[in-house]
This record gives C-alpha cells, structure tokens and sequence, in this order.
C-alpha cells in the first residue's frame, strides 16, 4: 500500500505500532506513559526482595552493610538523568552493579538506591535493561 507523503506514513507506522503493543520509538504505551509521569511508574512496578535474582539479592544484603563492594562504581551518585525514579536531590541516588553470570562486564543489571545515609536506603529501585526501566523493591 503506497501513503502519500511521510507525515501519513509516520501517523500509520506509530497506528499499527500501537495496535501491535508497542510504542512509535520501541516502548510499550505503558513505559511511553511512565516517562511523563515517572513517580507513578516507579510506585506502580514492584519487585519482591525474594524475586530478585540472587546475585540481587546479595548485593542488596552489601548495600545494607555498607559493602565492600566489587566494583569501583558501586556507590557512585546515580544522575536519574532518564527521570524514570521520582525526582529528588542529585545526590539523592546511588547505583550498584547487579552481577550478571557469563557476562565478563558489568552487564545491564542494577540495584539504585536513594536516601541520605547509603547503608540505610529510604527505597531501592531493580532494573535489569541498564536504567530503561524500574522496579521498587518491596520486602
């Protein structure tokens, strides 16, 4: 089927995309959603502790310890630059790399954790798609 001029094609594409499940640059409606209103995203999507895997599992026993921790960018500030986690302070979040078997770098997996004392978070965030999206971690 041939469209006349790009504007129409663009107005189909993102259609069919859409009716497909997925958004016009590769997200769902709902993380299309998720990055205008990100505090609702980040309280609405939850991830039990006993759901993580077990290497998060262990990193978030360290955090809570205050390490040591394997990797020098482990405790670093987290910029939340995708806005994605509710807006706080810029030194509010800090990133922890979530080892990810078989993979020689630091992968895509990671545990954020905000609040003043990094040992003793207010709330931690999981994402296993290198910050694309998040989860609260719930007891």
């Amino acid at each position: 089927m041939l469209l006349n001029g790009w504007g129409r094609w663009r107005r189909v594409g993102a259609a069919v995309m859409l009716a497909l499940g997925v958004g016009f640059i590769g997200l769902s409606p709902d993380r299309a959603d998720a990055r205008s209103a990100p505090a609702q995203a980040a309280s609405a999507d939850t991830v039990a502790q006993a759901q993580l895997p077990p290497q998060g599992r262990s990193m978030l026993a360290l955090i809570y310890r205050g390490g040591p921790f394997a990797h020098d960018k482990d405790g670093v500030v987290f910029g939340n630059r995708e806005r994605l986690l509710p807006a706080s302070a810029r030194s509010y979040y800090r990133e922890y790399t979530v080892r990810t078997p078989g993979v020689s770098s630091r992968g895509a997996r990671r545990i954020v954790c905000g609040g003043s004392q990094p040992a003793a978070p207010d709330a931690c965030f999981y994402t296993d798609d290198h910050y694309a999206s998040f989860r609260k971690i719930v007891p």
